[in-house]
């Protein structure tokens, strides 16, 4: 309970506390101009008037600003306040744990962010340049790639590139582009798919992409299905459809 400032006395009993607006506004750290709009919404307001027009809080008054200001800390807004503390059958336990919900819900979107964020540092930062088209694309991109992952398998992913280190992960970035460059020299020759050379090429693509996939099947299946619907896409690194095609007929021959 707050101090009180003004003080009524009967006898040399305390029989009431009272609190002009002005000495409210002090100790609870609100300004005069924010207990003026509690009043004008309805919100809040004094229990007593004086006949010169000054406002008198009571007791009574102040539990209900506290109540106010507790429910405003745990992120409700005036109406969702207001609408709360006027309902006859308002219950406190009910209404953090539907507040307890949507903070839950915020921060799972926040996460989602934080990951979605993160992917995208770390692929730019294994480039020099990055042009903002490419940036832009690269946003559309990984966008996309929730439609073709589940929460799960995206988080799957995640957690099998957090185990390498920096040094790792450009490692395994430069193995990329030998492979595909070295798919490319075979396509362009024309070499059988089902030749050894090319099938041993496919081999190494299945193990490349264990390393972000963990040899998930449904995984491999969505990621399969996602760079065949899109390709030339910023996470496919320069592999276009024709020689994903190419790569993905010596996989049937492994």
């Amino acid at each position: 309970m707050l101090p009180a400032i003004t003080i009524v006395r009967n006898e040399g009993m305390i029989i009431n506390r009272y609190w002009k607006i002005g000495e409210l506004a002090k100790q609870t750290g609100l300004t005069v101009r924010t207990l003026h709009h509690y009043d004008q919404i309805g919100l809040f307001s004094s229990s007593e008037v004086t006949e010169s027009g000054h406002r008198i809080y009571t007791e009574a008054d102040i539990e209900k600003l506290q109540q106010i200001l507790s429910l405003k800390q745990l992120g409700f807004s005036l109406e969702e306040i207001k609408a709360a503390i006027e309902n006859p059958n308002f219950n406190p336990i009910e209404v953090i744990n539907i507040q307890l919900e949507t903070v839950k819900k915020q921060i799972e979107v926040q996460e989602q962010l934080y990951s979605r964020l993160e992917g995208m540092y770390q692929l730019l930062a294994t480039q020099q340049e990055v042009q903002s088209e490419q940036f832009i694309k690269l946003i559309e991109v990984i966008n996309m790639s929730e439609q073709y992952f589940t929460k799960e398998q995206l988080e799957k992913m995640k957690n099998q590139t957090d185990q390498f280190s920096l040094e790792e992960k450009r490692q395994v970035e430069n193995d990329w582009a030998e492979l595909i460059a070295n798919v490319r020299v075979e396509l362009e020759k024309d070499t059988p798919p089902e030749s050894p050379v090319v099938v041993q090429l496919a081999k190494r693509w299945q193990e490349l992409t264990n390393k972000f996939t963990g040899g998930d099947p449904e995984i491999i299946k969505a990621a399969e299905r996602f760079h065949a619907e899109n390709p030339n896409n910023p996470l496919q690194y320069g592999v276009d459809g024709e020689l994903y095609k190419y790569i993905k007929k010596a996989m049937s021959h492994i």
